[in-house]
This record gives structure tokens, sequence and C-alpha cells, in this order.
């Protein structure tokens, strides 16, 4: 048996998929298992119970996780003038307007967020079927559309993130690598959750979370105790 999947049968062994662990918990768990040779991200996965057929149910924001995200992320910007040298004073790590669509046009997606100035959405909407499917493409309620471009950079350079429904009505999001503290993963996790509560659709009855589950790159998924 390769070490690979000698590692993987050690952690399926160690996860008791029937069990709802406490939040704690699942991370304490997640820190125990056999690492990998990466630190692995940790990753919070919440199946929401909305229509997202239903555009009034859609969950869709941005949110700063409060011990970062243990990487920096690669952001580009649509920017002209002194909004684009706001973005690179601000570290963008690349900006550009009708070449930078171009650039996307042909296939280059290396990069973790894209955030435009209000005026460059008449070029940025060209790309809405590249950069829609991958949960790239810019817009004012997530905070990726905005005046203030350099701000906007300096925040998701700084770890926040962006947070929105798939066509299953499920987030995805990152907390933090598992080389954070348990404490820092669980503050992150506990304020994603929170923060989740917040976007809950007025439409939605019932428990807003269906399930919720924890895991890192190379582990099983952790099931967490939902009760909201």
């Amino acid at each position: 048996m390769s070490s690979r999947g000698k590692r993987r049968t050690e952690v399926l062994e160690q996860v008791d998929r029937k069990k709802a662990y406490e939040l704690e918990e699942a991370i304490e768990l997640l820190k125990s298992l056999r690492p990998a040779r990466f630190d692995e991200t940790i990753e919070l996965v919440v199946q929401l119970r909305i229509d997202p057929r239903q555009s009034e149910q859609q969950v869709r924001g941005s949110f700063s996780l409060p011990n970062g995200l243990g990487k920096v992320q690669r952001v580009v910007v649509f920017a002209e003038g002194e909004a684009a040298e706001a973005a690179l004073k601000a570290g963008a790590d690349h900006v550009g307007a009708a070449d930078l669509v171009e650039r996307i046009q042909g296939g280059w997606t290396g990069f973790d967020v894209a955030l435009a100035a209000p005026e460059m959405m008449r070029l940025v909407g060209r790309l809405g079927r590249v950069l829609g499917p991958r949960g790239l493409m810019p817009s004012p309620k997530n905070g990726t559309v905005r005046a203030d471009i350099g701000e906007g950079v300096a925040e998701f350079k700084a770890g926040k993130i962006e947070v929105r429904n798939d066509s299953g009505g499920n987030i995805h999001a990152p907390v933090g690598k598992l080389s954070f503290t348990t404490q820092a993963l669980l503050e992150n996790a506990e304020a994603l959750v929170q923060y989740l509560q917040r976007l809950r659709p007025a439409t939605v009855k019932g428990t807003f979370f269906r399930k919720v589950v924890l895991s890192s790159t190379m582990s099983p998924g952790v099931k967490v105790r939902a009760s909201v």
C-alpha cells in the first residue's frame, strides 16, 4: 500500500462519519490527524436551507476573518488613472483595463480575487461567462466593485474573503491553515457562522443551516453540530 493510501486509511479510521462534533472538537480532531507534507487549508462548508434558483434567497457577501487566512491572496484590479495607482500602491498583483480583460478572455485566471472600479464594469461585463462560474466576477454585493479601490485591495490582501452560495445552496469558505492554533481557527469559524446568520434571507423559514462540515485539504469531512 502506498504511503498516501496508508495515511488516508489511518485518517478515516479516526473520524466518526456518523457523529456530529462540536466545532472546537472538530478542529482539534483535524489537528490530531496525520498531516500532509504541506500546511493544509481548513474549509467550512455550510449547506443552507435556501432555494438558490430564487434571486431573493441568494447569499453573498464579503467578510474579514479575525485571524486572517494564513496566506496572501492574489488580487487583480480593473481600474485606470488614480484608481489604478491606488490599487498598485495598496499591493494589487495585476492592474489593467481592456488589456486585463483581453488577458483573462485568453484563459488566464491566476488570481484569487478580482476588484473593479465602478466605471470599469462596462468592460468587466464581458467576462461574465469566464469569471461567473469561478465565483470571481466583481460585484457591489460582496464589496469587489467599489470606488475606494485601494482600501479594497488592502482588505482582501489582509484576509478578507468572499462568500456566496453555489447552485446547490452551499457555502464553501476557508477559515485558516492547519498550523493555526485551535483558538484562532475557532474564532475564525465562529465569526464566519455569525456572519452567515446575518445574511439569512427574510424569506427562509425554519432552520437556516441544513448541514455543516469542516475539513482540511487532505482530510475527510468532519460533520459539525448545526443549530442555526
